[in-house]
């Protein structure tokens, strides 16, 4: 089932457009990884340090894949390093697909 996945990261303060580039850096790889359908990365307009992405998988278990790909190069730490906090990381199944 295709399911939707919003991550939503807090940069370190005054590092958002630090972390946009980043995601900027990455993302051509992820939409190419088997799976991934779209990602699109959202700045928040009032507090620019606030990041989301919203990524769209044709399954959960192929996102998973991915995260785990990510770790094993060192890209998830990468981007904790630049954060504030832990990100937030949430699945929602697609019903409209």
């Amino acid at each position: 089932m295709a399911v939707r996945v919003i991550v939503d990261v807090k940069a370190k303060p005054g590092t958002g457009g630090e972390v946009v580039a980043f995601f900027r850096s990455i993302l051509p790889e992820t939409r190419a990884y088997k799976g991934c359908s779209s990602v699109h990365t959202l700045q928040n307009h009032d507090d620019p340090d606030n990041v989301m992405l919203v990524e769209d998988w044709d399954s959960h278990e192929q996102h998973r894949e991915y995260l785990a790909w990510q770790r094993e190069r060192g890209t998830s730490s990468r981007l904790i390093d630049a954060l504030a906090e832990q990100p937030s990381v949430r699945y929602f199944d697609v019903t409209d697909a």
